[in-house]
């Protein structure tokens, strides 16, 4: 059974010449997105994933804009718009250590040094320097927003799903 990624989301299209905006929602994205990657849409309008090549890429304000090969115009991507863009798991590379996939850390229980549980981790978040892992609270309280950097991410264990942090002063 293959096991498939989301890489990003096509949110709409852009200009006449077969480009789409897309929200990425992987850490490389200059990887996933360069010209000749072979990229997936899956897509409530289609039966099975429609295989896609990358034909150029070019960041724009917060979004990658992609064309793809033999989608050379705007009525030829219209319906991509609401799609996720996934590749295969045998397309994931190996990572250096210390760091990990989104979905190596989504679902991730979140303690303290101490011991506490704080929660788990649903969502991350890309906004500048620094991804921000959000933390739904087990006591149903407002999420909790952590930074990932050394000072407050003290211990990663993917395979035991549990991360280690550091509540510094501010966080909670």
């Amino acid at each position: 059974m293959i096991k498939w990624f989301n890489v990003g989301k096509v949110v709409n299209t852009h200009g006449v010449r077969g480009e789409v905006r897309v929200i990425a929602t992987t850490d490389f994205p200059e990887e996933r997105f360069a010209i000749g990657s072979k990229l997936y849409l899956e897509h409530e309008n289609l039966d099975g994933r429609l295989p896609l090549v990358v034909a150029n890429h070019r960041e724009h304000k917060n979004f990658n804009l992609l064309t793809f090969e033999n989608h050379p115009n705007l009525n030829d991507v219209e319906m991509f718009k609401g799609g996720v863009l996934q590749v295969r798991e045998d397309q994931l590379s190996e990572l250096d250590e210390e760091e990990y996939y989104y979905h190596e850390i989504i679902g991730c229980n979140v303690l303290t040094e101490e011991g506490e549980h704080l929660g788990k981790i649903k969502e991350i978040l890309s906004p500048g320097a620094n991804d921000v892992w959000v933390i739904q609270r087990k006591n149903g309280g407002k999420d909790l927003l952590i930074p990932y950097i050394e000072q407050v991410v003290k211990k990663v264990n993917v395979g035991e799903k549990e991360v280690i942090i550091h509540l510094m002063d501010g966080l909670e």
